[in-house]
């Protein structure tokens, strides 16, 4: 029996930090303007509007570069509070469409849309819907993309930003592949994007030429991973929203890195990418951190610590304790920070009797 048909919207508020900042504040629509914490607490920038994207400014860069770019530029720190209450006005128009909602993080969600009859069962359609109610509603632009899958609806999403809506019909997705840059594939980083390019791969068409062993033996189990999305296939369901427990990214080295001196100075664009992580979440309460180490060896380790915030400070000091377990070359390095849980966030907030 041929499984049902799955339509799947990725919904992405454009620039969403910065867009409510301009809704609110008409004068900073047309000039550089960036959210992000400050040059002197060697702040990122969280996002930016399209004016601050023309000097190069983008999210996770550090404050104190974008400032070089763009000394005009206007910075300001942000109103989380603010932007959580737009996110959940955005969050209940998508569950006006289907209660089948996976929240990303404040600015974008996954929608699994398959069962709506509303629009005529038209995916196209319910996009347009989206665009139109989030805009009219809440004054935020949405970009939206719809595919079969979930991560082509996330890059359908991306493919015409801003205020974009690109659509991946089931008859479109092999030819839509043939000509994808690889680096638009999930997962596909900058050091894995560099070990394709010596392979001669910039193609999903030229990703297709290799066999699913030989990609095994390049890139361990990611390589399954890209022979299937190379070929479309991707069968994660949306998943309802269920309590994030933390927030963490991670670098796969193209090189082992030989010893603790070496690995410190990629501590840096993995706090800069956490941060950048943790803003799109609205900066959640921080219970403590994580970092990960894997060696050579394929050997891991993880060491927590509680009660420390996020910072380059904290995370080099448990990397040094976690490289003197093994005291071997590194081929991965993680960072993350655990949230508090949403009880405890809510004892925080009760009002004293």
């Amino acid at each position: 029996m041929t499984p049902p048909l799955r339509k799947i919207l990725h919904a992405d508020c454009d620039c969403f930090y910065a867009a409510v900042e301009m809704r609110d504040d008409p004068a900073l629509r047309e000039i550089p303007l960036a959210i992000g914490a400050s040059a002197e607490r060697r702040g990122v920038i969280a996002t930016c509007n399209y004016p601050a994207r023309e000097y190069g400014i983008h999210s996770a860069m550090p404050t104190a570069r974008a400032l070089r770019l763009c000394p005009h530029l206007t910075l300001l720190s942000g109103d989380f509070d603010r932007y959580r209450e737009v996110s959940a006005q955005i969050q209940a128009i998508f569950h006006e469409l289907t209660p089948l909602v996976e929240p990303l993080s404040l600015d974008e969600a996954f929608l699994d849309v398959s069962a709506v009859s509303r629009f005529s069962g038209s995916a196209t359609w319910m996009a347009r819907w989206l665009k139109e109610e989030c805009l009219s509603r809440t004054g935020i632009t949405l970009s939206v993309g719809a595919a079969p899958t979930k991560f082509l609806a996330k890059i359908a999403s991306d493919w015409e930003k801003p205020d974009g809506l690109t659509v991946i019909s089931p008859d479109r997705v092999d030819d839509f592949l043939l000509r994808l840059p690889v680096n638009k594939l999930h997962g596909v980083g900058p050091a894995t994007s560099a070990r394709l390019d010596a392979l001669g791969i910039a193609t999903c068409e030229q990703l297709r030429t290799l066999s699913l062993d030989d990609l095994i033996t390049e890139f361990g189990k990611f390589g399954q991973r890209l022979f299937e999305l190379a070929r479309g296939i991707d069968n994660r369901d949306v998943r309802v929203e269920r309590e994030r427990k933390s927030i963490s990214v991670e670098t796969t080295f193209a090189h082992n890195l030989p010893d603790i001196d070496s690995c410190r100075p990629a501590l840096l664009p993995l706090c800069e990418r956490l941060e950048e992580r943790l803003a799109r979440h609205g900066y959640p309460p921080v219970s403590g951190i994580v970092i990960k180490v894997r060696f050579d060896d394929f050997t891991l380790t993880t060491l927590e610590s509680q009660g420390l915030a996020p910072s380059q400070e904290s995370y080099d000091r448990l990397l040094e304790q976690a490289w003197a377990r093994a005291k071997r070359p590194v081929r991965l390095i993680g960072v993350g920070a655990r949230l508090l849980p949403e009880a405890k966030r809510r004892q925080l907030t009760l009002p004293l009797q």
